[in-house]
């Protein structure tokens, strides 16, 4: 596990697509008030073995197991296996696409009040993203809204650039545009993403953006034609 700050850590997994490595990350957030302090918050499921069981348990009390898009059930039954008595959490339909029961996402837990928000990106129903801000570190945590790919060559280099479309760190990629269907849903939910205060992002796969992580989001956005015309 690698701390990211207090009460925050995350765990890389590897993940390849159509051999190009894109890698998992799962992040870990421990409550720190309230009647669930202590209890964990595992957010995405990796390949995970005895010894990572052992690391997660070392931190805290499992409390929920959370995948946050459609799309990202590539480890659910492994995810539910090594956790298999603690609430799983995701978005309307990815029970059906991973072949494991899990609760909704929404409204969130009250057992997290105001450390963990959550917000689903509308007009999306393709992905059915849902972002989480862990509010006292200002790091805000998604899956596939945008990408840090580290530079590298190669094949995995080709098709992060080019068949993904991510260029830039970070960057959204190319297919997510495609993926809005109603726009005015879509803008009124990255409006309220941000007024968020956050500065870190810790993306769904590779390395985090440590700072300036708003702006750098908003950039982000804006090359691809995803960012709102009013912000």
């Amino acid at each position: 596990m690698q701390a990211v700050a207090p009460n925050l850590w995350i765990k890389q997994f590897p993940l390849s697509m159509l051999g190009g490595h894109q890698g998992r990350v799962v992040t870990v957030i421990r409550l720190a008030s309230g009647p669930a302090a202590g209890k964990l918050i595992i957010h995405s499921t990796g390949p995970f073995e005895a010894g990572d069981v052992a690391e997660i348990t070392a931190l805290g009390t499992p409390g929920w197991l959370v995948d946050s898009m459609l799309r990202h059930d590539t480890f659910a039954k492994e995810g539910r296996a090594a956790f298999p008595s603690i609430p799983y959490l995701a978005p309307e339909g990815f029970s059906r696409e991973a072949g494991v029961e899990t609760l909704p996402l929404l409204p969130a837990p009250a057992e997290w009040g105001s450390e963990v928000r959550v917000l689903r990106i509308a007009g999306m129903p393709g992905a059915e993203e849902h972002v989480f801000l862990h509010a006292p570190t200002r790091t805000l945590i998604v899956a596939d809204l945008v990408f840090n790919f580290d530079d590298t060559g190669g094949w995995t280099g080709f098709f992060r650039r080019w068949l993904m479309g991510v260029k830039q760190h970070p960057d959204a990629a190319r297919l997510f545009p495609l993926l809005i269907k109603d726009r005015y849903a879509y803008d009124t939910s990255i409006t309220e993403l941000m007024t968020w205060d956050f500065d870190r992002i810790i993306v769904g796969h590779n390395k985090p953006v440590e700072t300036n992580g708003r702006e750098l989001l908003r950039e982000a956005l804006e090359r691809k034609g995803m960012l709102p015309r009013e912000l």
